[in-house]
């Protein structure tokens, strides 16, 4: 597919804190754009101050798509995910805007830029049902290494926390007879339907970085984010949104296990290092433009953000 008949996409990406709504919103405005969330966390409804999600003016000032659109106690996987935003992305294009996609989630972007598909039609509940009762009674370890006897670059990446993936990946194998790294190196053989720019947003001062975030946690606590973590745990949701940052960091505040200053430490120090993750797995995107926040002028970013994408892409 040529260029001039792809899709535009103008990504936005970069660690928490950095800025990425504001440079979105106002890129945006000036591109009579869309804005499609790529944050795993913002698409579940009423999990808003801890997520950061825009507010509701910002979204009213530019349309937004999936943000707050999936129950609270609902699991929701990167595949759904994938179908989803592709559907939004086109649907912008075929109107006459220009589709962003703007967030932090790595894997969220990286199923739309790789154009990933997941084995999505493969799927066998008894065979799941088998393997988290496997987990339960054998651990993750133990379903890790059966994963790496058959599969080690999905291994090494999934690792043992994220048990849901691990049980996906020896899924898609015992039902398929093909490994989840086949599945997605073949999906990559597909053209991309997108002609798109990557800019990624930080702060060339890791420490600038992480007193902003210092800053955001401060600033959530003052917005309500005791109360909304309250709500939501006391409903004692199991889902993956309830592993969302801001929530089970302030758990063992409400069952009296720590202070709340401890509390609130312990988030900031959590949000540091999820940054830091972030910033890992978005270095390793060597088309990635990157924008600096603590060097660079609000107007600076902009003007750079404006030339990038005008040079880069047909709008």
């Amino acid at each position: 597919m040529e260029n001039n008949k792809k899709i535009p996409l103008v990504v936005i990406c970069g660690p928490t804190a950095s800025g990425k709504t504001a440079l979105s919103l106002s890129l945006a405005r000036y591109l009579d754009a869309e804005i499609v969330s790529a944050d795993s966390m913002q698409i579940y409804k009423g999990m808003d101050i801890a997520t950061a999600k825009p507010s509701k003016s910002e979204m009213e000032s530019v349309k937004h798509h999936l943000i707050g659109f999936v129950e609270t106690d609902k699991n929701y996987s990167v595949a759904e995910y994938a179908v989803k935003a592709r559907e939004v992305i086109a649907n912008i294009y075929e109107r006459g805007k220009i589709p962003f996609l703007v967030g932090g989630t790595g894997l969220y972007i990286s199923s739309i830029l790789d154009n990933i598909e997941f084995g999505k039609e493969n799927y066998d509940n008894k065979v799941r049902e088998a393997l988290n009762k496997r987990l339960l009674t054998e651990g993750a370890e133990v379903l890790l290494r059966e994963l790496a006897e058959f599969d080690p670059v999905s291994a090494q990446r999934i690792g043992m926390s994220n048990h849901r993936r691990l049980i996906r990946a020896i899924e898609i194998y015992k039902t398929t007879g093909k490994t989840m790294t086949s599945f997605i190196e073949e999906s990559k053989l597909t053209p991309s339907p997108y002609n798109d720019v990557r800019l990624g947003i930080t702060c060339f001062d890791r420490q600038k970085l992480y007193d902003r975030i210092n800053l955001r946690v401060d600033e959530m606590i003052g917005n309500g984010l005791i109360e909304e973590a309250e709500n939501f745990l006391k409903r004692g949701y199991t889902s993956t949104g309830a592993k969302a940052i801001g929530y089970k960091e302030l758990e063992p505040y409400f069952r009296d296990m720590i202070t709340l200053d401890e509390a609130v430490e312990n988030l900031k120090r959590e949000t540091r290092r999820y940054a830091k993750r972030q910033l890992t797995w978005f270095r390793r995107d060597k088309k990635l433009i990157w924008l600096y926040r603590d060097i660079m002028s609000e107007n600076e970013i902009l003007k750079k953000a404006l030339e990038t994408v005008e040079k880069s892409i047909i709008i």
